[in-house]
């Protein structure tokens, strides 16, 4: 028996190396065979499949702000490995948490009304017969063109030939068109909306527009009181009157911008206050916003305290107007005095950090404006719709209040000092606000709808690249550069090929022989016959 044992054990030792030489025979073999074009053709290859992955991820996460492969992995790979499927609401609390966050999401990517719009004849077009480039995107006067229809049109409209032709009017894409619709309408009768339209587009000249406002002014009273006596005889005639409301109160602020831009800074205030006491319901204007930057303008900080204290309240909507206006008139009380050397000995007074909060609050909401501020970031004509919380809105507000921050003494220079210090405030990743709700994600995409092409879109917070991004970049340049080494040298490349082939071998076959020399022979004939 111990005869027969020592043979089996000499057979399989035998055996082994039969094997190993075997296997080593063939691996040397299938080396030597390989040419340099298969390795060029292994290497361009998945440098290939690599590069449409980078592409296809970058695409998604331009997109869709987050990375494909990630995403698969929490959605789908996450739960099948016993992970906890975090799409999934735990219960109907969280459910309709994420509801509203959601609605409320939603809420703050909606688009609103510039209220300090230009006009597009005599500045927006001006604009382009200097520089040649057009300020307005297609959707931006698309967004326009939905506003005039819902405030300068009527379900009758059809019953009156100058407004049937006014209603085709703001549909039509072509300024011309427009245009000449108007002047037709006016051959036939006095039509607010058709002066409005040609003050709007067709008056090259802030003076010219005024006198067609005043003309539009006159026809949209007489209307307007003609459909205030009718207004309670039905739903056709209360339509009308909403309609003819809209016109004229659109007809006096823009009355009162063209006193403002004309240097009739008093006049302009006048006519806002009076606009406000007789439709104080129709906020959608937002005319407290041109009240407060004509105030500014006259340096009746009183006042503008005043308008704050009424529209700065916590169940109303803010504005970058409302919180930066609020942060000047703090800074404007320190400003003159600050030095950050000094502060920094002696620390901030309580003027000081209300300044300084005041600041921080105004930043957290739309932290694009100090740039434009501080003049670290050109300015250019601010569209007709703005992005509350968006570069747009910053364009906007910056392009009217910066000569006001100008004007106070040290105001820009506590700004500069100050403003920075929001973001160690926020949390991160920006999952909850500080004092306002987190960023929505779509602030960027409707910044770039809004905003010229011309112009570099501010973004804040930046998106991160996600880590499959980079890795597939690296991949694919690494193999990138393998294929044209080997192109180029591919005798070379073969004994690099082969060497690392080896070494990646080379620690499984130092395991065997000591898994050879450790175990039993008994043990081993029996794993081997397995």
């Amino acid at each position: 028996q111990s005869g027969k044992k020592h043979e089996c054990k000499r057979d399989l030792l035998v055996l082994t190396d039969v094997l190993s030489l075997c296997v080593s025979s063939t691996v040397s073999m299938f080396l030597n065979t390989l040419t340099p074009k298969f390795y060029v053709a292994l290497t361009g290859t998945s440098s290939l499949i690599s590069g449409l992955i980078l592409i296809f991820e970058w695409w998604y996460f331009r997109k869709y702000g987050t990375s494909f492969i990630e995403q698969v992995s929490v959605s789908h790979l996450r739960p099948l490995l016993g992970g906890v499927d975090s799409s999934s609401p735990s219960n109907s609390n969280t459910s309709n948490g994420e509801a509203d966050s959601n609605r409320q999401s939603v809420s703050e990517c909606k688009v609103w009304r510039n209220p300090l719009n230009l006009f597009r004849g005599a500045e927006y077009n001006r604009y382009t017969w200097v520089t040649g480039r057009e300020p307005l995107t297609y959707y931006d006067m698309n967004l326009s063109a939905q506003d005039h229809q819902t405030f300068f049109t009527c379900d009758s409209d059809h019953l009156r030939p100058a407004d049937a032709i006014m209603q085709k009017a703001w549909r039509e894409r072509n300024p011309q068109a427009r245009i000449s619709a108007a002047h037709e309408a006016l051959e036939l009768e006095d039509c607010a909306t058709a002066y409005i339209l040609l003050a709007e587009e067709e008056a090259t000249t802030i003076m010219e527009a005024e006198r067609l406002f005043k003309q539009a002014l006159k026809a949209g009273e007489t209307c307007y009181r003609r459909s205030q006596q009718l207004q309670h005889h039905g739903t056709q005639y209360e339509a009308q009157h909403r309609r003819d409301t809209n016109v004229l109160v659109y007809i006096k602020r823009r009355l009162a911008m063209c006193s403002r831009k004309l240097g009739r800074t008093r006049e302009a205030v006048k006519m806002m206050r009076d606009l406000m006491k007789e439709f104080p319901l129709l906020s959608m204007f937002n005319i407290h916003e041109n009240l407060l930057e004509s105030l500014l303008e006259l340096q009746n900080y009183a006042d503008v305290q005043a308008v704050l204290a009424k529209y700065d309240d916590i169940s109303l909507p803010k504005s970058a107007t409302i919180c930066y206006t609020a942060a000047l008139l703090k800074a404007r009380a320190v400003s003159d005095k600050f030095s950050p050397e000094a502060a920094s000995r002696r620390g901030l007074s309580t003027a000081e950090m209300n300044a300084v909060e005041a600041i921080h609050r105004a930043v957290e909401f739309n932290p694009h404006v100090p740039k434009y501020l501080l003049e670290m970031k050109s300015l250019i004509l601010p569209p007709e719709h703005i992005l509350k919380r968006g570069d747009s809105e910053a364009i906007a507000y910056a392009f009217f209040h910066l000569q006001h921050w100008k004007r106070v003494e040290g105001a820009l220079n506590l700004l500069h000092c100050t403003w920075e210090g929001t973001f160690r405030m926020i949390p991160y990743p920006l999952e909850k606000g500080h004092l306002f709700y987190p960023y929505p994600i779509c602030t960027e995409t409707a910044d770039r709808e809004l905003l010229p092409m011309f112009h570099e879109v501010s973004v804040y917070p930046k998106k991160e690249l996600p880590f499959f991004i980079l890795f597939t970049a690296g991949l694919c340049s690494f193999t990138a550069m393998l294929a044209l080494l080997t192109h180029q040298f591919p005798e070379l490349m073969g004994v690099f090929a082969k060497a690392f082939l080896s070494t990646l071998f080379a620690p499984l076959n130092f395991i065997m022989e000591k898994v050879e020399s450790i175990l039993p022979s008994s043990l081993w004939h029996q794993l081997t016959r397995i």
